[in-house]
């Protein structure tokens, strides 16, 4: 036994026996391996890819936008489309839901069903989605251990998924910027416990770059570019300028 595998099994026993206080199922994540720290450089360099994610875009229907405080609705609706038209573009296996439809919420908007016009679309009676078995099952046969969610309202709908499908097992991100509460302090509140309980917050165009990740990526990155520039601000104005005074272009 070598000095650093004598030092990495110190390391691990104490995670072990902090992990029976704690509480954790098993080995923590940065033990998996019999080298122990080799296993955290591992899990840092875990990303989000369009092979290991799933999308769950839970509620952004009218009643539900009709109650939002902690974020500007015209944002809401254009950073929902983005994530939506994201996934598409990276054929990320996406599951859709809503919440009494017919009855009093409404129909999904049409930010995401004229992106997807192809999805099934799991009504619930429910505010968990994870009680809808239709809705565990469509993302148990994508096959991904990575769940990203974005849903209305954060404190609600959001937040109890979360909560749920990690502890079935999922890494979940959820989605900070296309999800909203009813006041800040609901949104940001929901934010803090979801945290708290595992999960990791993201943005809409966090995701979409994680997933492109290399400019090189011809395949997707006129996809990518031309998302940007609708739906990405000074971003996207940044992007108009440097083609149309340089020609210029990432992965060039």
């Amino acid at each position: 036994m070598n000095r650093f595998t004598s030092t990495s099994g110190v390391i691990a026993a104490g995670l072990l026996s902090l992990g029976a206080v704690l509480g954790w199922r098993g080995a923590p994540p940065v033990i998996a391996s019999a080298a122990g720290l080799g296993a955290l450089a591992d899990e840092k360099l875990d990303l989000l890819t369009p092979r290991n994610s799933t999308l769950l875009l839970i509620d952004h229907q009218p009643q539900m936008f009709f109650g939002v405080r902690s974020h500007d609705g015209q944002t809401l609706r254009n950073n929902v489309e983005a994530l939506a038209k994201s996934a598409q573009a990276f054929r990320v296996s996406t599951v859709l839901t809503t919440v009494a439809a017919e009855s009093f919420s409404g129909p999904l908007i049409s930010e995401i069903t004229d992106v997807l016009p192809d999805n099934e679309i799991y009504d619930r009676t429910s505010m968990n989605a994870w009680d809808d078995e239709r809705v565990v099952k469509a993302i148990g046969d994508a096959g991904r251990k990575k769940l990203v969610i974005a849903a209305l309202w954060t404190e609600v709908c959001l937040n109890m998924a979360t909560i749920d499908a990690l502890a079935d097992g999922y890494e979940v991100y959820f989605v900070t910027d296309a999800s909203g509460g009813t006041s800040s302090e609901a949104h940001d509140m929901a934010v803090e416990r979801m945290i708290q309980a595992g999960a990791i917050p993201v943005t809409w165009q966090q995701v979409m770059l994680e997933w492109q990740r290399d400019w090189a990526r011809q395949e997707t990155y006129e996809a990518v570019t031309a998302i940007a520039k609708e739906h990405s601000g000074a971003y996207g104005i940044g992007i108009e300028y440097a083609y149309g005074m340089f020609g210029a272009g990432e992965g060039r």
